[in-house]
């Protein structure tokens, strides 16, 4: 199974920005997303663009979830027992019969195929960039401010 062609920083910090997306905003995660070393981009369904203090209240909370130092795990699932909790829909066909679930600590599992780092130490901080919201996506920009 060949991998996405991700930086395990910033994916990882997209796992934790999604399922807090999730969380305050009730959101599904993101439909697409564009991840690359300096910056990325996460389209959400939504019904509004997100106030300013909302965007700076998400960033708080991906970055207080970072500084936890949460260790990333995974665990394979049979694809029918992975299919009845997760949405599957987003993964290649590639990615077979036993679905690779990455786990941040508890606050996140996901289906993916992608790098990740071991520990949310490795990540540093989430800039939240910029966010428009048009015809019911809401994207959010952001980079990564890497630790030394």
């Amino acid at each position: 199974m060949s991998e996405k062609n991700y930086d395990p920083q910033m994916h990882t910090a997209e796992h934790i920005l999604n399922q807090t997306m999730v969380r305050m905003f009730g959101t599904s995660r993101s439909f697409s997303n564009h991840l690359e070393r300096k910056k990325s981009k996460c389209d959400y369904h939504f019904t509004r663009p997100l106030t300013e203090q909302e965007l700076v209240a998400l960033e708080d909370k991906v970055n207080e979830v970072i500084a936890e130092n949460i260790p990333i795990g995974e665990e394979f699932l049979p694809r029918a027992e992975a299919q009845s909790q997760f949405n599957l829909s987003r993964l290649p066909e590639e990615a077979g019969d036993d679905i690779r679930i990455v786990k941040v600590g508890s606050y996140d599992s996901c289906p993916c195929i992608g790098p990740h780092v071991t520990n949310t130490a490795e990540i540093g901080l989430l800039r939240i960039l910029s966010s428009d919201y048009a015809d019911g996506v809401l994207r959010i920009r952001f980079k990564l401010e890497r630790p030394e």
